[in-house]
């Protein structure tokens, strides 16, 4: 369970309770109320906003509201305090059991621990790669690949229904520049035949990552199957479409898609664009974004309000044309957002692996999986935000260190796996099955090293639910490392005391115990590595 969200409707419920003693008014909105972590753990395990979001409308002292909430939370079998704190969060701290039943529930569900019914089976499209089909994948490609398929992963383990697209380039310039000859003399199967060949190529390279797509939309068929005439005439009827001369833009560089001409242009500045824009070339020919245009109401239309699309970084003058078209086109029911990657710096012991088509050294995607293999290819590509630019040290990913992030966190699920296999071989008569350990006494779990490894381990279903809310898979990065962390500090405490061993010979009990939260790790640690697409390993070879 989510239990932030869990103790959102306590709150509530204590809310409610005081507004029918008469303390509050009837009828206040609950919208703003929230649930969130402490931010020193010092402070407590968990803080609501409920008294000062409510104090207003209630006509109440920030504070002296938060008493009568922290009074009422008091109450709950789980909170050993409730205490008021600066202008009037209550800070509540959840009891050891509370906490061991947590743990409980992670050995009982297992990886599918962190699976959510949020999306309540709404349907969305994710697009990524869509790389012009001119050639093997470059690892800028590849970042793009990793963190959407990552993020559909994550979406669906949220409860979305997700459809993976990948958008094929095959009715523009790049196509055509490829071949080298103007497009008049273009003979259509060997056009045909050259776009096969090289999504074949595509299709390979992804799948050597472990990505597969659904759907494979060409803009060549959306152009010939006329959907852009359709998708400009649907902007045309609500009067979005019109023939002007654009003025050069002030104190700034004009775009590249501006002329001092009259042109055919959409009224983009009424849905948050900078400017209008064109949808005809000079030649009459559609401009880039009418086919893209088309393509979204395409997408909308088959049922998908959300849309996704990952891209590179020099796409970032799309944006806000292309926000503006699906607000346009679905009258503000689509919802449409666009992740960004930055480019990936390709190192080899701090110094730049060059990539350059120019150079003759260009770093196919397929190269640096061959190198260090899909998993840690992965990985890598989902220890930074997207938007930030990311450092991938071939000799760094192989070392043994802490600093190896994929490392740390696979030896982490590999050590406990291994204190598991060495529980079985060692202790006969200790049942191990995830049934078993899910109601052994993890009451005698009371090392503070212990329960805080067991909150972080219960953090693991809001975790999921707040990445996939902001489309943001990286987030599973950084936790999955605190995870690694906390139990290899646990372990390393073990080393030095004895008592905190996981496996004590003279304490079946403890022992059981100990098992129990060591197989949560695991559990948790195989949850976020299947949602980046990373087989668990089971040791370090």
């Amino acid at each position: 369970m989510n239990l932030f969200n869990y103790f959102l409707d306590e709150v509530k419920v204590s809310v409610e309770r005081l507004v029918g003693a008469g303390a509050l008014p009837a009828g206040l909105d609950f919208g703003r109320i929230a649930v969130e972590p402490t931010r020193d753990p010092a402070h407590g395990d968990i803080s609501t906003n409920a008294a000062m979001v409510l104090a207003k409308p209630a006509g109440k002292n920030p504070r002296e509201l938060a008493e009568l909430v922290a009074d009422a939370l008091r109450e709950h079998s789980a909170v050993t305090s409730a205490d008021v704190a600066g202008p009037g969060f209550v800070n509540l701290r959840l009891g050891d059991d509370f906490w061991h039943a947590r743990l409980a529930e992670i050995v009982r569900v297992g990886p599918a621990y962190g699976d959510s019914t949020m999306g309540g089976g709404e349907k969305v499209n994710v697009e990524y790669v869509s790389a012009n089909p001119t050639g093997p994948l470059h690892v800028g490609h590849a970042r793009g690949a990793v963190v959407g398929d990552a993020l559909a992963t994550l979406l669906e383990k949220t409860g979305y229904a997700v459809c993976r697209e990948y958008y094929i380039n095959d009715g523009g310039a790049q196509v055509d520049r490829w071949l080298g000859v103007p497009e008049g003399e273009w003979l259509g199967p060997v056009r045909s035949f050259a776009v096969a060949a090289m999504m074949a190529l595509i299709r390979e390279d992804l799948a050597a990552v472990g990505i597969r797509h659904a759907v494979f939309t060409s803009e060549r068929a959306i152009v010939e199957a006329g959907m852009i005439e359709a998708a400009v005439e649907t902007l045309e009827k609500s009067g979005l479409v019109y023939v002007g001369t654009l003025e050069p833009p002030k104190g700034k560089p004009a775009p590249e898609d501006w002329e001092p001409r009259p042109q055919t242009l959409f009224r983009s500045t009424a849905f948050g664009d900078d400017v209008d824009r064109p949808l005809k070339k000079a030649d009459g020919s559609w401009a880039y974004i009418a086919p893209d245009i088309a393509y979204h109401l395409d997408k909308f239309r088959r049922g998908f309000r959300q849309m996704i699309v990952v891209l590179g970084a020099d796409h970032v003058g799309y944006v806000k044309r292309m926000k503006a078209a699906v607000k346009a086109l679905t009258a503000g029911q689509g919802e449409f957002d666009v992740k960004l990657c930055q480019l990936v710096n390709l190192l080899d012991k701090g110094e730049p692996v060059r990539m350059s088509k120019r150079a003759g050294t260009f770093v196919t995607m397929r190269d640096v999986v061959d190198e260090v293999g899909k998993d840690a290819f992965r990985f890598m590509m989902l220890t930074r935000r997207n938007d930030q630019p990311l450092d991938f040290d071939f000799a760094k990913i192989t070392e043994q260190s802490r600093d190896n992030p994929v490392f740390y966190v696979q030896y982490a699920h590999a050590r406990a796996s291994s204190v598991l296999r060495h529980a079985a071989a060692e202790f006969a008569t200790i049942d191990a099955a995830p049934a078993a350990l899910a109601a052994a006494p993890l009451g005698r779990l009371a090392d503070p090293s212990e329960l805080a490894l067991i909150r972080l381990l219960a953090g693991w279903p809001r975790l999921v639910e707040s990445a996939a809310e902001a489309h943001e898979p990286h987030r599973i990065a950084f936790y999955l490392g605190d995870v690694a962390a906390g139990f290899h500090g646990l372990w390393n405490k073990g080393k030095e005391a004895t008592s905190l061993r996981f496996l004590v010979a003279d304490d079946l009990e403890l022992t059981t115990a100990r098992l129990a939260l060591v197989q949560a790790v695991a559990f948790v640690i195989a949850s976020g590595l299947r949602i980046f697409g990373v087989e668990p390993v089971e040791e370090m070879r």
